[in-house]
């Protein structure tokens, strides 16, 4: 196990080594004293840490936000170790895997281990598949993403889903980039589920889907509808 250690604090970042040290599946011990050089660390690493143990208040950035960083750059866990516990609900809409509340004792720690070590004996997720609040499902089978406030809904129609993650986030994650289009401030599309453009004279298009819905491409967007390959209705005047 390859574990990054992110506390601002020298004496936290000691405790946690010496706890870890006797742990005989850690490999290496990665540290790194604020979220800014904790995300060059782990993207510039050849795999990324297994695990993150992440303070939360930190010179340059949150330890919350840095989570979310962390998890897209492909570190499968994460933990907190704060003495801050209004963060607490915050952290788990993450997914992090446990909350050490400071002062912790050896035996805590332990047992937030025990968590990872199951999450890390899991498979790995395949390409193209996605979890939201337990549920698996195929982001070839979204066929749009909207924005709602700092989340967004993933269209399955005749369902949704919410996800607690803004647009721009999303569609920053690896591989759904290249999954959806963004079409408009409020939304983005998976081309592989549209089946008509129509174009409007004022720049703009509607987007007609595989389930009959429509969505506006707004006129700052129009350039992306070269990548659809579709039937294309005559332009409205």
């Amino acid at each position: 196990m390859r574990v990054l250690i992110v506390d601002d604090e020298p004496a936290a970042r000691a405790k946690l080594r010496r706890l870890l040290a006797a742990e005989a599946d850690v490999a290496e011990l990665l540290e790194a004293p604020d979220a800014p050089a904790a995300l060059a660390l782990a993207t510039a690493l050849a795999a990324p840490p297994d695990l993150a143990l992440l303070d939360i208040e930190m010179p340059g950035g949150n330890g919350v936000q840095l989570a979310a960083a962390l998890r897209e750059a492909g570190v499968r866990c994460v933990v907190f170790s704060t003495a801050h516990a209004e963060h607490a609900l915050q952290a788990f809409e993450l997914a992090a895997l446990d909350y050490l509340l400071k002062p912790y004792t050896a035996e805590r720690l332990a047992a937030a281990l025990a968590r990872v070590r199951e999450q890390l004996a899991r498979p790995i997720a395949p390409v193209g598949v996605h979890w939201v609040d337990g549920e698996r499902l195929l982001l070839a089978d979204v066929q749009w993403l909207s924005a709602a406030d700092n989340y967004i809904e993933l269209h399955l129609p005749p369902r949704s889903l919410l996800e607690r993650v803004t647009l721009a986030d999303a569609l920053a994650r690896p591989g759904w980039a290249a999954r959806f289009v963004r079409v408009h401030r409020s939304h983005a599309v998976n081309p592989s589920h549209v089946t008509r453009i129509e174009r409007l004279g004022s720049g703009e298009a509607v987007l007609t889907l595989a389930g009959g819905q429509t969505l506006r491409v707004s006129r700052g967007y129009r350039d992306v509808l070269a990548q659809f390959v579709v039937g294309a209705a005559p332009a409205r005047p």
